[in-house]
């Protein structure tokens, strides 16, 4: 990855895709990933690492499950930031559409642990590079 300056305007006018990240920078062993999202992602867990989300636009639901099996949502909305723990179940929501940016070890799926099939509206991967 280069130390090359992306301005996130530029980055998200050049994709359209939704829930298929773009890293914009690298800080130590983190990406930092940018997002189109709308609609549902799937529930899944990162066993292993904690996942800091931004909102830049939009709204950002984030559907969390318990051990138990109780249910909660966070909404947010810009500039507000989340950290889902490493852990827990969770599904990321947005019914009208939001850009996010992210903090993900390198390597790490999107779509975590999840092993099931993913639906074509959800692209599982660990980013794509900003070229």
């Amino acid at each position: 990855m280069s130390a090359d300056v992306h301005n996130l305007d530029a980055v998200f006018d050049s994709f359209d895709e939704t829930w298929s990240p773009r890293i914009v920078a690298q800080v130590n062993d983190y990406d930092v990933r940018v997002a189109r999202v709308r609609g549902e992602h799937l529930w899944h867990a990162h066993t292993d690492t904690d996942e800091f989300f931004l909102v830049l636009d939009g709204e950002f639901l984030i559907d969390m499950r318990s051990v138990d099996g109780t249910e909660t949502r966070v909404e947010l909305r810009a500039n507000d930031t989340f950290v889902v723990p490493k852990g827990t179940e969770h599904r990321p929501v947005s019914p009208g559409g939001a850009r996010i940016l992210m903090f993900e070890p390198q390597g790490e799926s999107t779509t975590g642990d999840y092993s099931g099939e993913v639906p074509d509206h959800i692209d599982s991967t660990t980013g794509h590079s900003v070229v």
